[in-house]
């Protein structure tokens, strides 16, 4: 997972599996309060494994399954984030695994890096980043593209490519999960 974005999307999920499991696409709806908090609802599509070999893809599952989807310690580590994880579920949508995770924050700069600078929200990304959507203006320069948001906007919205997961090669983590 090469784009700085994604290692940082999904509020950390994907950064903690040692770069094995995958998802499509990355959404994001931010909620700001006017003391510079909110909540926040990160949506993750396609989830999959690039597991080589039947061990790879059971450190996956335990990964994915075990710790980022039902452990008090991936609550803890978002924590320290500053990110207050209020609910997360997994849920099988057209045959592909999908997740959802809902939080608090403080500070809209921990999510993802966001700054405020009155009157504009910005979120700053790498020139190869793919935006496929957002309520925001996309800005591209030379060195880097960037999401700017009025301050009028209190939901801020976007959604990022992550990878491509149509690979013959990547299993899909659906048939994996029991509700």
């Amino acid at each position: 997972m090469k784009k700085l974005f994604v290692l940082l999307a999904v509020t950390g999920l994907m950064l903690l599996t040692h770069g094995c499991l995958l998802m499509h696409s990355v959404s994001y709806e931010i909620n700001v309060d006017e003391k510079g908090g909110g909540t926040a609802i990160v949506t993750v599509d396609d989830i999959r494994s690039d597991a080589l070999n039947s061990a790879e893809l059971d450190q996956d599952k335990k990964t994915l399954f075990e710790f980022l989807y039902k452990s008090n310690d991936f609550i803890s580590q978002m924590k320290d984030d500053g990110k207050n994880i209020t609910s997360r579920k997994l849920f099988v949508e057209d045959g592909k695994l999908n997740g959802e995770i809902h939080f608090d924050f403080d500070s809209i700069r921990n999510v993802e890096g966001i700054v405020y600078e009155k009157p504009f929200y910005y979120l700053t990304l790498s020139e190869g980043d793919s935006v496929i959507s957002t309520n925001g203006e996309v800005i591209k320069t030379d060195d880097y593209k960037r999401i700017l948001w009025d301050n009028s906007i209190k939901v801020l919205k976007f959604r990022m490519f992550s990878d491509s997961v149509e690979s013959g090669n990547l299993t899909g983590m659906a048939q994996y999960f029991k509700q």
